[in-house]
């Protein structure tokens, strides 16, 4: 079978793999989209493991199944998590399942951008999902994204009436406008360096766009909330700046989302009595779980979340050099998506 295997960002060679062999309680899937996500395009989160085949927001049909599979059948329409808790834990336990030992050590075999992979049982068993008749395979894509984007909701209590910033204005940004607009949010601002990401976040939801740039995004801020800044700020660009920015922006009592790792070098000083008297809390959101990625296909199923118009640029499985260059170079790309 062909994949595509990341030797580095700018080398993307298609090679050809075994198609993988499964197991009693596994299954084998059809890829048939596939998204690329930010963490796709960060080398030095890739360092020492290339060369890999990536993709881990995938959508497909089921090919094959094992004997003892029993709730899923060979045509079915799935999108799979590629990683998945073992609901045990002591982490687990406590709802943190994006720290678990087999969370982290679950993965689809060999990655979402070849033609068919391996689905491990735990992934079968607990976070692989039907996708609806009305739901397409471009559409199932954003199932895995809208899940971490949800899950940074959640853990940042997104309730109606408040204030939102989202600091980045990507793919990943412009659901969290859209979400936090589903929650209720009354004011969504947007910040962006590139108009074309602020317009679309405009059709979004976006109440306030701002490019930072040409306008202080401060006080356009404190413009928009009565002097005491915003509720929540979400940041979803890699970047300390950014950070700053997010920081500077939440209200006394706000909440800062850590959304987009940087560099593991990079450090962002703060002032622990700064922190003591404003109390802004840094709520940190990883990936998602088996609960967010069945609310964000509801969402999706719904209507109330449409999200095929962020689809700028579609590659077949041959074309992913192509795909990963789009996704690092043009400035009017939001989600770039492979397929097959």
């Amino acid at each position: 079978m062909k994949v595509a295997m990341y030797y580095s960002q700018r080398d993307i060679r298609i090679e050809d793999l075994p198609i993988p062999k499964i197991g009693e309680n596994e299954a084998l899937v059809e890829m048939r989209a596939c998204g690329l996500c930010g963490s796709d395009m960060m080398s030095w989160y890739l360092e020492g493991r290339a060369p890999l085949v990536l993709g881990h927001e995938p959508a497909g049909i089921i090919a094959k199944k094992g004997s003892k599979v029993k709730d899923f059948n060979v045509g079915d329409k799935v999108f799979v998590h590629h990683h998945v808790a073992c609901l045990k834990c002591y982490y687990c336990l406590r709802g943190d399942y994006t720290l678990c030992e087999q969370f982290h050590n679950t993965h689809i075999e060999p990655g979402g951008f070849a033609e068919y992979f391996r689905v491990p049982a735990p992934n079968l068993q607990i976070d692989t999902l039907k996708i609806p008749d009305n739901i397409s395979f471009e559409e199932a894509t954003f199932i895995e994204p809208v899940g971490c984007c949800l899950r940074a909701i959640k853990k940042c209590g997104v309730q109606a009436g408040d204030s939102i910033a989202v600091i980045g204005s990507g793919n990943i940004g412009i659901i969290h406008i859209a979400l936090s607009k589903i929650f209720g949010a009354t004011k969504v601002i947007a910040s962006d360096i590139i108009d074309y990401r602020l317009n679309m976040a405009k059709k979004f939801g976006a109440d306030v766009a701002v490019n930072p740039k040409k306008e202080d995004l401060s006080e356009i801020v404190k413009a928009e909330t009565d002097g005491r800044g915003v509720d929540v700020a979400f940041v979803t660009a890699p970047s300390l700046e950014a950070y700053k920015t997010g920081l500077s922006v939440c209200r006394k009592g706000g909440k800062l989302c850590v959304f987009a790792p940087t560099h593991p070098k990079e450090r962002l000083q703060i002032s622990p009595k700064d922190l003591f008297f404003s109390e802004i809390q840094i709520i940190p959101s990883y990936s998602t779980s088996h609960l967010e990625t069945r609310l964000a296909l509801e969402l999706i199923k719904s209507g109330r979340l449409k999200l095929k118009e962020l689809i700028t640029h579609r590659f077949r499985l041959e074309e992913a050099a192509e795909a990963f260059k789009t996704a690092l170079e043009n400035k009017e790309s939001l989600k770039v998506i492979i397929l097959n």
